[in-house]
């Protein structure tokens, strides 16, 4: 049985793309020690790129669909990550990322799992509402108001904060069940549907995610293992434009976009994974070899 299974979106156009990376960076970089699985709305599995699906192919990768229409009403794109996360997967532990993310250097999946926690870094900033808007979530999920306190990410000055964190990377059990016999997935997918039928929270779009996760870990009788950010170093943002710093090792990058990734040289660096692992450096090479050997 797998003990790690990376899971993430693979969807068109910008998100395939960012997948076949995603995903040559964490063969890579984990090698054979963990299993990958990519999702596709499956009303969108059709436009796949057929290069995109071969080259996930070769590392390993297979693409799933899985059914989004008609989880959220008004239709909720950031959920996709949730519906992804309720898929069954074979492994002890599952750990979703955003799909523009790239892993820069070895890694063990020790590093990113803990029985009895979902591992997750700090959300970078919290701008779309007060402090005082938890009392209000957390009374919506009949949840107690959780005594942590944390930094954000970007946090520099200030009081530390109620606990919120990104859902760009976070590892949790397969394997646990809570008193109501739910996975971590299933009892997220139940408080974000309290949270967002309560017309007095603001920023449900795009924020549910995020807010409910906090939440949904306490009430899948989990803990959060909070990572060190060079796990999961957010680009972009308040911090473009600043060098990754040289003091530490950056395990892995969330980049945003590949102009963050070539400003920050990293774009040759992604290409030699990807041709390290599939014997191409971009992804439309594929096609071209193909034709060039008819």
């Amino acid at each position: 049985m797998t003990r790690l299974t990376f899971f993430f979106i693979v969807e068109p156009p910008k998100y395939q793309n960012m997948a076949v990376y995603l995903a040559a960076s964490i063969r890579e970089n984990f090698g054979d020690t963990v299993a990958m699985v990519g999702y596709c709305p499956a009303h969108r599995m059709a436009e796949l790129d057929g290069d995109s699906i071969a080259l996930l192919g070769r590392m390993g990768c297979a693409v799933r669909p899985m059914q989004t229409e008609g989880q959220f009403d008004p239709p909720y794109p950031h959920g996709n990550k949730m519906i992804a996360a309720l898929q069954e997967r074979d492994s002890d532990f599952s750990c979703f990322l955003d799909s523009d993310i790239l892993f820069l250097r070895p890694n063990d999946p020790a590093n990113l799992i803990r029985d009895g926690h979902v591992s997750l870094t700090p959300a970078a900033s919290m701008g779309w509402a007060a402090q005082e808007i938890w009392t209000t979530i957390y009374a919506t999920a009949d949840l107690p108001i959780p005594e942590e306190r944390i930094r954000l990410m970007n946090q520099n000055k200030g009081k530390d904060r109620m606990p919120y964190f990104s859902s760009g990377l976070f590892a949790f059990p397969e394997r646990h069940r809570n008193a109501e016999g739910l996975r971590f997935p299933e009892v997220w997918l139940q408080v974000a549907r309290q949270i967002e039928a309560n017309p007095d929270i603001p920023a449900k779009r795009p924020y549910l995610d995020q807010m409910t996760l906090p939440l949904a870990i306490r009430k899948a009788g989990l803990d959060w293992n909070i990572l060190p950010k060079e796990q999961h170093y957010i680009l972009g943002g308040r911090k473009r434009g600043e060098a990754l710093p040289q003091d530490r090792e950056i395990f892995a990058v969330h980049y945003r976009n590949w102009e963050i990734v070539k400003e920050y040289g990293l774009a040759r660096r992604a290409k030699a994974m990807l041709e390290n692992q599939t014997g191409v450096r971009r992804i439309a090479q594929l096609s071209k070899r193909s034709e060039a050997a008819e």
